[in-house]
């Protein structure tokens, strides 16, 4: 990393309007900012794509991603639970712990739509207290501490960031993947009565609704992992957002199972409770 790089992350990282900032909150944006310039170098060039045994797919993307974000969080001797490493069983006896995504969406990147990510959380006593998550293609961070807010950095100044204040469900706005949207869901979606659906990438839809851009979005499928949506958890709730299972369940992190069993919904809050007595109905 040259000079003027390392210049640009030291000033982005200090002038974060967050006080009483965590200690492990600069070393997360440092090491979700690196991974982000890391995956770009990659992604405009040329790499290899391999399969999983889960049939997802794996770049050398991912891979590098997860190099630098370990090394750099390794400074804080937390455990680090990656979705490219082996879970280790160890870290159910930890109370803090590291919860990464080095590269979420990555069909997104293969697909070449630049809407993928990179996604930090440190989560204490099973709930993430802060969350970092890097857009690297748009030059946008999202950022959030327990207690402390959200904020989101982009064209060059940190803002802010809240859920709207939309309470009507016929006027709300849903966002959901591109990729993994099930029928079931559409016409879920679709019985809600709701009219504008964009289909985005990644943790940006979480990003999307934090921002006020919109203001759900629904998954019942069981393959959602704990790294999928640990950083989101803590930037909608600062938000003033909620997210839990589409029962209503609480989320917890950090369990022996990484899946969410009951799939997610992330809402502005007003709309959360419609959301899952409609869904109680298709029971």
């Amino acid at each position: 990393m040259d000079t003027k790089t390392r210049a640009d992350n030291l000033e982005l990282i200090e002038s974060i309007p967050i006080q009483e900032k965590l200690e492990e909150l600069d070393i997360a944006i440092e090491a979700a900012i690196s991974a982000g310039k890391a995956i770009l170098e990659i992604y405009r060039g040329s790499y290899k794509t391999v399969t999983k045994n889960d049939d997802s797919p794996l770049t050398e993307a991912d891979l590098k991603s997860n190099e630098i974000i370990k090394k750099i969080l390794s400074r804080t001797n937390h455990f680090i639970l990656s979705e490219e490493d082996k879970d280790e069983k160890s870290r159910l006896s930890r109370e803090v712990i590291w919860i990464v995504d080095p590269l979420d969406g990555t069909s997104d990147f293969i697909d070449e739509t630049g809407e993928f990510t990179v996604m930090i959380a440190l989560v204490k006593d099973k709930k993430p207290v802060l969350g970092v998550i890097n857009w690297p293609t748009e030059n946008t961070v999202f950022v959030a501490q327990k207690g402390r807010g959200a904020f989101r950095y982009s064209k060059n100044r940190w803002e802010r960031i809240h859920v709207t204040g939309t309470s009507v469900l016929s006027e709300c706005r849903f966002v959901g993947s591109r990729h993994h949207l099930s029928k079931n869901e559409k016409a879920f979606i679709k019985k809600l009565g709701i009219k504008e659906f964009t289909s985005i990438g990644s943790s940006l839809k979480v990003g999307k609704i934090s921002s006020g851009e919109a203001e759900a979005y629904i998954t019942t499928t069981n393959k959602i992992k704990e790294w999928d949506s640990a950083a989101s958890y803590c930037l909608i709730n600062e938000a003033g957002g909620k997210m839990t299972d589409m029962q209503g369940n609480e989320l917890f992190y950090n369990n022996e199972i990484v899946n969410h069993q009951n799939g997610i919904l992330a809402t502005n809050g007003l709309i959360h409770e419609k959301i899952i007595d409609e869904f109680r109905k298709l029971d």
